[in-house]
């Protein structure tokens, strides 16, 4: 830019420049205005939606303890939440339907928790799928179940259970390595005991 020499050419290309580039920064200012509103506003909606669905959780979890419409009370929040919550729910009734003899419904509950994006409920509806398939004589279909769990964490208790398998098949060497590498993974009395007695 030109040094002025007086300051009525300082207004004048200040006007100018104002007259070209006015309606662009109005324009940007607007837009960054209304986008961080826009984002406040919904941050605060996730915020209280979450909020909602929690104190409706806790509604639900009560009435489960108390079995006062346990059931239609739990279906009604999984259809109107979505999410850890609704995850948590269908757990809680897997639970409930494996403790009423109902292996059919407790599986149902947990195929749907499968599909969560929440990995460590993912792992944990495929883990206790894989005893149900286990406890219905489904061992293959258990083992495949074992399978998809990659989760680190995981690992000691899939290789436990896949030894439990391989024991019901017969399959001892099987069982042996199982229960090795899971052992191996972290320290469990009740899988070294397994261990202990398979036969030599």
């Amino acid at each position: 830019m030109d040094v002025y020499t007086t300051e009525e050419q300082q207004v004048e290309a200040i006007k100018k420049w104002w007259r070209d580039n006015g309606k662009a920064v109005v324009l940007g200012a607007v837009i960054g205005l209304g986008a961080l509103y826009g984002w406040r506003y919904f941050q605060a909606e996730q915020d209280l939606k979450m909020e909602k669905a929690s104190d409706a959780y806790l509604e639900v979890i009560d009435a489960m303890q108390n079995k006062s419409a346990a059931n239609s009370t739990a279906e009604s929040f999984i259809q109107e939440h979505e999410g850890p919550y609704a995850s948590l729910i269908e757990l809680q009734l897997a639970k409930a339907s494996v403790e009423n003899g109902n292996l059919i419904d407790a599986a149902k509950y947990l195929r749907s928790v499968q599909s969560s994006e929440d990995k460590i409920l993912s792992a944990l509806a495929t883990f206790r799928l894989a005893r149900i398939e286990i406890e219905q004589g489904n061992l293959d279909s258990a083992l495949s179940e074992l399978n998809k769990i990659s989760t680190p964490s995981w690992k000691a208790q899939v290789e436990a259970l896949k030894g439990d398998i391989a024991l019901k098949q017969g399959k001892i060497q099987d069982a042996r390595r199982a229960f090795t590498a899971s052992i191996e993974l972290a320290a469990n009395p009740v899988v070294q005991m397994k261990l202990d007695n398979l036969p030599k």
